[in-house]
């Protein structure tokens, strides 16, 4: 039977797809650009009439019914291994259930933790062979879901582009069922670039050689490192996100090597970039693995993080117990830079924060407060940046650690850090 037919015969309403979700199922729904929006809704729309269904994904960029209400506990369960601002937003509402793993883990996760068995995915309309496609976000993880899942069910968009990559389509014969729905895909606005964002940049850029391979995160401070690297040459890329920066960066010749990553999210002409094949996409458990990472020579990673103590631990997901993000992918970054030939992993913040009585609170301390999380622990970093210097830690001693931690640290904090570590026999 040629692929048009089967595509007609498993091709059905939204409301018919929604139906096909039971009690008891447990769902991987694509992340942020690449969920089924309107699958989503109608399956939703049954909840009373279903129970114990987990649905997981990673980063919401929409509103979902079942995030609104308490009314869908236990009727549609929302998991999240990303903790993004949806999910931060009705996290109170009490349907939202926070993991925080390695990104690399999330197909083991999935498959050991949750025991998946069902996709939901938005998917491209299918090429000339019946292949559809999971566009510059769905990659991450929907081809390893769909290899362990026993339930199928695809949403087709024309806006969803068709990618290049491994694991990056899945052909009409294989899914259970076909719904259509044609929505543009949800952008992830970009924030400003602040001053202290460009400070931090200029300290970073001259450490980063012609013809590294770069990995920047998400934020500000990305910004101001990937367009800062405009001068630079022959610039590869292996990273989870493929970001706007690295779109200019492709566009005006400054990456002309391999660009490879697990996802792209963004604007609308970073989606177009994405569907045009420049982008190699392959699963996260792949690119992010630290081996595959540090294969790369003169590997440079770049990530955020919201507190770092004297020692170098680094917090980059909670505020005290108030869970803010996870751990996404920046301990994979750090270590595969570490055993990259000439590799470099830099982590950043601003000095300080600001309280709210308007005074300011400097982001390096003797400790992390109560409740925050290592991240990043001390003997994996390797440069922490603030907009006052670097500190080289790796490999370091812990008294020098401590001295280099101080000196990047704003200076009317710094006598106060230098007491703190003697009084706690950090220093003599």
């Amino acid at each position: 039977m040629k692929w048009e037919a089967i595509y007609q015969e498993k091709l059905v309403s939204i409301e018919k797809a929604a139906s096909l979700i039971e009690s008891g199922d447990t769902a991987w729904f694509g992340a942020c650009s690449s969920a089924p929006i309107q699958l989503l809704e109608a399956i939703g729309d049954r909840y009373e009439s279903l129970e114990n269904v987990d649905l997981i994904t990673a980063m919401a960029l929409y509103p979902y019914k079942f995030l609104k209400s308490k009314d869908y506990i236990g009727h549609l369960n929302f998991h999240t291994i990303f903790y993004g601002a949806f999910e931060r937003q009705f996290y109170k509402t009490g349907n939202v259930n926070v993991n925080s793993i390695h990104l690399s883990n999330i197909a083991r996760t999935l498959r050991e933790h949750y025991e998946v068995n069902t996709l939901l995915a938005d998917v491209s309309e299918p090429d000339e062979e019946g292949y559809m496609y999971y566009g510059p976000m769905g990659v991450v993880v929907n081809g390893e879901v769909a290899e362990m899942a026993t339930k199928k069910i695809v949403q087709v968009n024309k806006f969803q582009p068709k990618v290049k990559g491994v694991k990056h389509r899945i052909h009409v014969s294989e899914v259970d069922c076909i719904c259509e729905y044609d929505h543009e895909l949800p952008v992830l606005p970009q924030p400003p670039i602040s001053d202290i964002d460009r400070k931090i940049a200029d300290l970073l850029l001259p450490h980063i050689p012609d013809g590294a391979t770069i990995q920047v995160g998400l934020g500000g401070l990305a910004n101001a490192v990937g367009y800062g690297l405009e001068g630079k040459q022959n610039l590869s890329v292996h990273t989870e996100m493929f970001t706007d920066s690295m779109v200019y960066l492709a566009k005006k010749g400054v990456i002309s090597g391999k660009i490879l990553a697990a996802f792209g999210l963004g604007s609308t002409e970073l989606y177009d970039f994405v569907g045009e094949g420049k982008v190699e996409l392959a699963p996260i458990s792949y690119v992010n693995n630290p081996f595959e990472i540090g294969k790369n020579k003169d590997f440079i990673s770049i990530n955020a993080c919201l507190m770092v103590d004297l020692t170098g631990q680094v917090c980059s997901e909670s505020l005290g117990h108030f869970q803010y993000s996870s751990t996404g992918g920046q301990l994979d970054y750090v270590r595969g830079a570490s055993v990259s030939e000439g590799g470099k992993s830099f982590i950043c913040l601003p000095a300080t924060v600001n309280n709210k009585d308007g005074s300011i609170k400097s982001t390096i301390s003797l400790n992390l407060p109560d409740g925050e999380i290592v991240t990043t622990p001390r003997a994996d970093v390797m440069y922490v940046v603030t907009e006052y210097g670097i500190a080289h830690l790796y490999n370091k001693p812990i008294r020098d650690r401590v001295l280099a931690m101080i000196k990047i640290a704003h200076p009317d904090f710094r006598a106060g850090l230098l007491d703190e570590a003697k009084t706690a026999g950090l220093l003599s």
